[in-house]
This record gives structure tokens, sequence and C-alpha cells, in this order.
């Protein structure tokens, strides 16, 4: 990990055979712009946990770095230490803690309700093992109540044991391509 900005590409894991074609396609276009990694998408309430792992493990297979999201919300703690074991079986050592959105219909938050605490979680299961980033925003989160409130949510992440943060660059593409 560096200590300055770099770039990273984010996908949702595909869900048909047509879609793993595409993602193999796109992956091999934009590693020319030499990014630190692909991240992984995660989906409401753990919903593309599987395919996650699949997408990263494939990305790591190209000789790329893969980054699995892992996001919280309606997870349990033993949801959780269960996908990190996984990780770990397969030498993953870095990933992207969130929160999450809630699944549409959702009443309840699992054992976690933001993600300071569950990089904290991971931290206690985990040790050092990996390496963890946090989300950032560059203006404030929609949800909080003012920059001041999101700044310091951050700051719980990082006190939580975040080793550093990801944020979107931009937030409409098209002006690029």
């Amino acid at each position: 990990m560096s200590n300055s900005p770099s770039v990273s590409f984010e996908f949702f894991p595909p869900r048909t055979e047509e879609g793993d074609l595409k993602l193999n396609e796109t992956i091999k276009t934009l590693s020319q712009f030499n990014p630190e990694f692909f991240s992984v998408t995660f989906g409401a309430g753990g919903s593309t946990k599987t395919k996650t792992l699949e997408t990263v493990l494939s990305i790591e297979a190209s000789n790329n770095n893969g980054v699995p999201h892992l996001s919280c919300i309606s997870s349990s703690k033993e949801d959780i230490r269960s996908i990190l074991s996984e990780y770990k079986s397969h030498d993953i050592k870095h990933l992207i803690a969130l929160r999450g959105d809630n699944p549409s219909g959702a009443t309840s938050h699992g054992d976690f309700k933001y993600a300071n605490e569950l990089i904290s979680f991971i931290r206690e299961e985990t040790g050092e093992y990996f390496h963890i980033q946090a989300g950032a925003y560059p203006e404030y989160h929609p949800e909080a109540e003012s920059a001041t409130d999101d700044l310091n949510n951050f700051k719980r992440k990082i006190e939580a044991g975040a080793n550093s943060a990801i944020t979107q660059f931009f937030f409409q593409c098209g002006c690029l391509f």
C-alpha cells in the first residue's frame, strides 16, 4: 500500500456467463492504466457474497489484485467471521470494509450498525492480517447531519483499525469516454 493516492476500479459481480466474459475483457482493457486493484462489491446484505469471492479469485487469476468489499449491514458476527475465514483460506489480505445499504424491506441492522463496528470486529478476530480500507466521502455522507458529523464518523473508522480510506473520484461518468 502506497501513501500516495492511487486508482482502482470497482465492479459488481457478474450474474451470467456473458457477464463473466465482459468483465474479463474490461479488466484486460483497464489493466493498461495500472490500477492498484480491482474491487468487487458485496451486494445489499451480502446478497452477492459468493459471487464476490468468485470474482475476486478470477481477477487474481488474471494477475491483477482483486479486493472484496465487505459490508456489515444485516450481517451477524458469525456471518462475518465465516467470510473472513474464507478470505484467509484464499490468502486474501486486503478488504474494503463498509456499512453497506439496507436490503429492500430490511428491518434489522444485524449485529453491526456502522462500518467502524465492522472494522473493530475484523481487528478483534484477525489482528493485523488484513489491510482494511474504509469508505470516505468527498462530500459528506447523505445520512450525516453535517460535514463535522461525517468527519467524526470517519475518525471512528480509523480509530477502529482502518489502515486507509477509499472514495469515489467522481460521481458522474461520461466526460472521459
